[in-house]
């Protein structure tokens, strides 16, 4: 399913970071959450990367 998720800002593939439970987005510098094994692609939700 990964493959047809991309980030909601830049239209930018997406990385799985399976120990934080997390989609990243290095295009905007975002980090997209997943709970109860659903992603949460609204940018309020997102923690932006350092």
């Amino acid at each position: 399913m990964l493959e047809s998720l991309v980030c909601p800002v830049t239209h930018a593939i997406l990385s799985y970071d399976a120990e934080r439970q997390e989609l990243i987005s290095k295009a905007a510098h975002l980090a997209f959450p997943i709970r109860n094994g659903i992603p949460v692609m609204l940018v309020d939700e997102a923690r932006q990367l350092d």
